[in-house]
């Protein structure tokens, strides 16, 4: 692999950038290295707004299952919604949202908390309450955003499940979470077809073990003719309207879970990976801030579906926490064209564009076949960063989104991490890192990657083995819900 070419940082990114240069960046790594628990507190304190400052930064007393900021008390909602507005960002846009067919609706901070408020309250009238686990069962969009928040703005603790999962997947994880409500929408729209989402929730609550769901709140998105159970069934729309815009956040501890997350289950039964609210929510802004270099005026497309760990931390919760306006797309990124993606960055003048190498491998092969979908038909010069997610990026694909999507001037930021890590771990920081096409480079500060062999014995230079993390960081997963023995 001789002919990979290094990309420097361009000498006008680095002088504009968060995290400037590259000894920037090693006094940040020696700053969290020298004082650990100094280093997370001090972020911690800056970056998240504390109903009750905490004073106990890192419990390891019962490892594995560490606890951050354990006696501080916060909420999630109101850090990514209520602590903007107070700092004058009400009427800025939150989110821009494209449906399939191309309609545009957005949200300022303002109306996103309004809505929240709305669906909170919505969520107390029926009986939810701190502790409760949600089940939501939605597409892309401003409800399925405001949901998650409405959860956690009254303690809730929520559990999104991919809109393109069976009944099947559906009840186990009912069963697991013991959830009392679910949130979904009549039908989802993909590619030009309405696919149902409610039915798929009927389904699933006749295939037994869901007793503990007692309400379903469906979102009106096509009018399509549907099942309503009568004292089970509700239009939330309907429900929150005759709601209040403002709800009292419910202070929880910064431990309190604030969403369980399957994974697929492809080593055996799915596991509800368990995040808490406090170091959670500080991991999701700090990547925001630090691995995609965000400034004021950028616009986020992270093209991830909430119902995974990237939609969480980079859709739901990083770019609100931010204060970020941020697009979410409700559509696949091949209708009606290939070129939907390039149409969506001009017409939204997206500044930063993150996305997986599967989807850039189908768009390099659609573009070569049809000159009018290729990137270069298209103006993307809102463009200043590109990012990578999912999987290992291939250094063909790689070049290709540099040199053709970048026109060479954007760096990318290749990242690696997990639903168990709850947000980046490894990744070029775009203002300071070299990259090297096809590799994640260099640990987010406070990380300790090691290699070790199949004994767990640490290997040193290069070589290849299992990537572990030699010490806890404030946004690792907590537990498997339900069995510890696992975790």
């Amino acid at each position: 692999m001789s002919d990979i070419t290094i990309h420097q940082p361009s000498a006008e990114f680095v002088k504009q950038a968060n995290v400037s240069g590259m000894a920037a960046y090693e006094a940040l790594c020696k700053k969290a290295e020298t004082d650990y628990e100094g280093f997370w507190a001090e972020q911690a304190r800056e970056l998240l707004s504390w109903k009750t400052p905490f004073t106990k930064v890192l419990d390891e007393s019962n490892a594995p299952f560490f606890k951050w900021f354990e006696d501080g008390t916060l909420n999630a909602s109101y850090n990514c919604l209520d602590r903007n507005i107070e700092k004058g960002l009400g009427d800025k846009t939150a989110i821009i949202f494209e449906a399939d067919g191309g309609e545009v609706t957005k949200a300022t901070y303002s109306q996103l908390l309004a809505k929240t408020c709305q669906y909170a309250n919505a969520l107390k009238s029926i009986g939810v309450k701190k502790g409760d686990r949600v089940m939501i069962y939605i597409s892309m969009s401003i409800e399925g955003v405001a949901a998650m928040q409405a959860c956690a703005r009254i303690g809730a603790t929520h559990s999104v499940v991919f809109g393109g999962f069976s009944a099947q997947s559906l009840r186990d994880r009912i069963e697991d979470t013991g959830a009392v409500a679910i949130i979904t929408a009549d039908q989802q729209v993909r590619g030009g077809k309405h696919l149902p989402l409610k039915a798929i929730v009927d389904e699933a609550l006749t295939l037994g073990g869901c007793d503990s769901v007692k309400n379903v709140l469906v979102v009106k998105r096509t009018g399509g003719d549907i099942a309503m159970v009568a004292g089970r069934d509700q239009w939330l729309g309907e429900l929150a309207d005759k709601q209040a815009t403002t709800c009292e956040p419910e202070w929880v501890g910064a431990e309190h879970p604030l969403f369980l997350l399957y994974t697929s289950g492809s080593t055996g039964k799915p596991k509800g990976v368990q995040h808490a609210t406090g170091g959670y929510l500080l991991w999701a802004k700090l990547t925001m801030d630090w691995t995609f270099d965000l400034q004021p005026s950028d616009v986020f497309w992270c093209t991830a579906d909430i119902g995974w760990i990237t939609g969480h931390t980079y859709v739901a919760y990083g770019p609100l926490a931010a204060g970020a306006t941020q697009i979410i797309f409700e559509g696949v990124p091949t209708f009606p064209n290939a070129g939907r993606f390039w149409q969506m960055i001009e017409r939204h003048k997206c500044s930063i564009f993150y996305t997986a190498p599967t989807a850039i491998r189908s768009l390099i092969k659609a573009a070569e076949a049809n000159d009018a979908v290729h990137p270069k038909s298209y103006d993307l010069s809102s463009l200043r960063l590109l990012g990578s997610v999912g999987e290992p990026i291939n250094p063909e694909a790689w070049e290709w989104y540099h040199r053709v999507v970048g026109d060479g001037r954007c760096p990318i930021v290749d990242t690696w991490w997990q639903t168990e890590t709850g947000g980046i771990l490894i990744s070029p920081l775009p203002g300071a890192i070299a990259q090297k096409p096809g590799s994640a480079t260099l640990p987010f500060f406070g990380v300790q990657p090691q290699i070790v062999d199949a004994e767990g014995k640490v290997l040193e230079g290069a070589t290849e083995g299992n990537l572990c993390i030699v010490d806890s960081w404030p946004g690792q997963m907590r537990t498997v819900f339900g069995d510890h023995e696992r975790f």
